[in-house]
């Protein structure tokens, strides 16, 4: 399968701090992919450093369109130093493990800030609202209700986010992903604070976006029964390093991830 993202030597340094040292990864068109280790392992900080929250120390970040979504006939874009919304507009879309909704915006409205990177009115087309802006702001609406549907929180539109039920703020922020209109979304703990039933039903809701949308997936998520039914492949971090990688049943059965991560007594 066609890479689609490429890490290769990634570090990040904070002061005398290696929060990321010198790790390789590859994630292939419409895999899931999951990221995992203990808390402090540097998942999260590797999330920043391919979103452009931080521009790595070292390493290099390539970012590959695949055939599935109009690419696939080049090496793709070298990400290191982009603007997040550079990044996003590329086709890279992510959730954060802390919920980041507008609290007081209806749920409708905080999908449409998501479509933000793909619209063209300006500021004279806002002020002057010619025919183009009114046709393309109804457009907006228009999808940006569809991805409502996509995780079922089409009857909620109108309501303030903050109103929504804990599981429904994760689900709002997965449509706001979406309304970038991504080939590639960056989950992180999407199961966070969510009891069993409404993680079996994100799992459920994972595979079916990655169809809908043909959407290639990374994952970090402390749930290893989320992790361990959901992914094709998996990388493990310890201390900023990566200590392993390889299929479900491979990392299951890894003796250093079980020690680092898993707990001796997990069976697979």
């Amino acid at each position: 399968m066609h890479p689609v993202l490429q890490a290769s030597g990634l570090s990040m340094v904070f002061g005398g701090l290696r929060a990321v040292n010198s790790v390789d990864l590859c994630v292939r068109d419409g895999e899931i992919v999951a990221l995992i280790g203990p808390n402090g392992a540097g998942k999260t900080t590797f999330f920043n450093c391919i979103t452009g929250i931080y521009t790595p120390t070292e390493g290099q970040i390539r970012l590959c369109r695949p055939k599935t979504h109009g690419g696939g006939n080049d090496s793709g874009t070298v990400l290191n130093g982009f603007r997040p919304s550079r990044i996003t507009k590329l086709g890279m879309a992510r959730t954060f493990q802390n919920i980041r909704l507008f609290p007081n915006m209806t749920v409708l409205e905080n999908v449409m800030i998501g479509m933000h990177c793909r619209t063209r009115a300006g500021i004279l087309g806002a002020l002057f609202r010619p025919p183009s802006v009114r046709a393309e702001e109804k457009l907006v609406i228009e999808k940006s209700y569809s991805y409502l549907e996509a995780v079922g929180l089409q009857s909620l539109y109108s309501e303030r986010a903050r109103n929504l039920p804990y599981g429904d703020q994760r689900r709002l922020e997965i449509a706001r992903a979406l309304a970038a209109e991504p080939f590639m979304l960056l989950l992180d703990e999407p199961a966070a604070g969510m009891n069993p039933q409404e993680t079996i039903a994100l799992q459920e809701l994972i595979r079916t976006l990655r169809s809908q949308y043909n959407l290639t997936v990374l994952l970090i998520e402390h749930d290893m029964g989320l992790v361990m039914s959901l992914s094709d492949r998996i990388y493990v971090m310890e201390y900023g390093t990566k200590i392993a990688e390889g299929t479900p049943m491979e990392i299951g059965h890894n003796p250093r991830v079980i020690k680092a991560y898993l707990g001796e007594d997990f069976n697979a």
